[in-house]
């Protein structure tokens, strides 16, 4: 399976998943046009790397911000990677990190983790 990069924009998150490490990450901004457009190529590539994934998979999210539309799509993510949890099929952790001085940030990721049944890990940083 190859790797999945996509390039961020000012609108857009650098997307840079690697499924022979299993280490997914989303940074950046996400305020697309169309949330839906562009979420859905990451949708059907997690549908492929659930069918052989490694034994641990890490999803690191770096957002600095993120609209309703994309809340909606990074919720779809969070579930076919909840996925491999649900059958047995791998361990997933979720690194949050959000700006230490964001807690509106530090929300979102914790109103996920009481959503999602996988792990959420918080990490404050300075910056992102």
């Amino acid at each position: 399976m190859e790797n999945l990069e996509i390039d961020g924009s000012s609108k857009t998150p650098i997307i840079n998943f690697d499924p022979n490490e299993g280490k997914f990450e989303i940074g950046g901004r996400s305020i697309p046009e169309n949330a839906v457009d562009f979420y859905r190529p990451i949708y059907n590539w997690l549908d492929e790397y659930v069918k052989s994934p490694v034994k641990a998979t890490e999803l690191n999210i770096k957002l600095e911000y993120f609209n309703t539309s994309s809340s909606k799509c990074l919720l779809d993510v969070f579930k076919k990677v909840e996925y491999l949890t649900k059958n047995s099929l791998g361990d997933v952790t979720v690194n949050w990190y959000y700006e230490e001085d964001d807690e509106d940030m530090l929300e979102a990721g914790e109103d996920y983790d009481i959503i999602i049944s996988i792990p959420f890990n918080f990490v404050s940083v300075e910056e992102l």
